[in-house]
């Protein structure tokens, strides 16, 4: 991680600061002279590596609240530039913080637009952070800090004063509802105990009568006063600062702000500035005055952050998965060498219980050959019954014919000049020899019509038919004839002998 670095800058000077865990060290003070800009820009340089964030304190603040209509995204956008260019005319350092929405029917959005309204006084020290091209993640007003102080110390939403000291000057902060409404830098006359307990009280009552007069506050309402202090200024602080019905007195012990906001260096006396540079360091708002000119680098940064982030979570997903891998095929290693002992072992009690064994009379290769052809002959030992239900079914479709003789046949089997060997094993033939049997006045054609229908009935059982004799010639050198000749009525009445080939497949 970047080391952070903290830039305060006053009136008086520009300060740095380096956080490191809650802790926060003084490295040097540069005055806004010629000399003090070369030694910023020298200790710039000497910590490239580092993070900057820039904390002002000046006196040369606006704050104005605004009311914009209800929108979301670019449009909101542009209308805030728009309001803040209005208002503060030609200043680069402006920017605008939400308040909230109203509860109105509209619901409005409230702003507060601030503004650093003196450029040039910055000017010099910005020039050295872009010249040392070092990282600035923003500038930072240290009012935008305060209703992070508040949310830590859990304050009730009341409208309030916050007082406290920072270098030679007294901010006076006034919030409503947690949020930042006014803030105002007033310089100290006097650096002693008791001058800075009666600028506690003036300075109080001076912003009661401006907040009331501007209505910020309602008339005869008690405004409460937080004084941020350290424990041995309180005496002093209670002297000088007496409740009224205007202004009700609230102190606040420093030491332990600072340690219930996790400032592991608490404030040995009642000047602030430590306390709001943590603050800045570990909470930093959301609202910032630089622009992308000057927080390019700091861009870059966070760009570079993501991306080696996400190398990162890569190479974890990499080496993880590498890991499950390697687990696994250790894990399968060991299985396998497992598995083999295992066989092995049946290896070898197979081989003690074959010793058991009788001797045959003949060698295992043998005694193999033979158990298959018994396998294959036993296959090969089917019966007809299933042929013969099929042929009875077409012989009950037509009681004209009549069987004289089934030859069946298992096993490979062709037609005439076919191939035994190229029929599956379970094939079966039967050579079928019948007669048709019909009315004496059954003429050629009807015979041929009934042989037909046999056939036919046949094959839609299923078999495959193959015609080895007809009842009639029909040789096409022969004619069929009718007539009432006496020869003629003698053939008709001969019954019709006929011979099929017959093939199924078993199943």
């Amino acid at each position: 991680m970047r080391p952070r670095r903290l830039l305060y800058l006053c009136a008086q000077q520009m300060a740095a600061w380096h956080w490191r865990k809650g802790a926060l060290v003084r490295e040097a003070a540069f005055p806004p002279t010629e000399a003090g800009f070369r030694q910023f820009a020298h200790y710039l340089a000497q910590n490239p590596k580092s993070t900057f964030s820039l904390l002002v304190n000046v006196a040369d603040e606006s704050f104005h609240i605004e009311t914009i209509p209800y929108l979301r995204g670019a449009d909101r956008q542009t209308v805030i530039r728009r309001r803040l260019a209005q208002t503060f005319f030609n200043t680069p350092f402006s920017a605008a913080l939400s308040l909230g929405h109203e509860k109105s029917r509209r619901r409005d959005e409230r702003l507060l637009l601030a503004n650093l309204a003196n450029p040039a006084f910055f000017r010099p020290w910005l020039d050295g952070i872009q010249a040392m091209d070092a990282t600035l993640s923003g500038i930072f007003s240290l009012p935008l800090i305060v209703p992070e102080l508040f949310r830590i110390l859990r304050f009730p939403p009341e409208p309030c004063l916050l007082l406290s000291i920072q270098d030679q000057s007294i901010r006076q902060s006034f919030l409503d509802r947690g949020e930042l409404h006014f803030s105002r830098l007033t310089p100290l006359q006097q650096g002693n105990i008791a001058g800075l307990a009666q600028a506690f009280s003036t300075e109080s009552a001076r912003l009661q009568q401006y907040l009331s007069s501007q209505r910020l506050i309602g008339r005869g309402q008690t405004l409460t006063a937080h004084i941020l202090a350290h424990p041995g200024a309180f005496p002093s602080i209670r002297e000088h600062c007496a409740d009224t019905p205007a202004i009700r007195f609230n102190l606040l012990d420093i030491t332990e702000c600072a340690k219930r906001a996790g400032l592991a260096s608490v404030p040995q006396d009642t000047r602030a500035e430590t306390l709001f540079l943590h603050l800045l360091a570990a909470r930093p708002p959301a609202t910032q005055f630089a622009g992308e000119d000057l927080r390019h680098g700091f861009r870059i940064q966070r760009i570079r952050s993501v991306l080696r982030c996400a190398g990162l979570a890569v190479l974890a997903a990499g080496l993880a998965l590498a890991g499950k891998y390697e687990y696994d095929a250790r894990r399968i290693a060991q299985n396998a060498v497992a598995l083999q002992a295992e066989a092995a072992r049946a290896r070898r009690h197979y081989d003690e219980v074959v010793e058991t064994f009788p001797q045959l009379p003949i060698d295992n290769e043998t005694l193999k050959r033979v158990i298959e052809r018994y396998l294959a002959e036993e296959r090969r030992s089917a019966t007809p019954t299933a042929f013969y239900r099929q042929i009875s079914r077409a012989l009950e479709a037509e009681p004209a014919v009549e069987i004289d003789r089934l030859d069946w046949e298992a096993g490979g089997f062709a037609g005439e000049g076919g191939n035994p060997s190229a029929l599956p094993e379970n094939s079966e033939s039967i050579v079928m020899r019948g007669r048709l049997r019909l009315e004496a006045r059954a003429s050629a054609r009807q015979v041929l019509v009934a042989f037909d229908r046999f056939v036919d009935a046949l094959r839609a059982g299923g078999l495959r038919v193959e015609i080895l004799g007809q009842p009639l010639d029909v040789a096409s050198g022969s004619s069929l004839r009718s007539g009432d000749t006496e020869r003629e009525a003698q053939e008709r009445e001969k019954p019709r002998d006929f011979g099929l080939r017959l093939r199924r497949i078993a199943p």
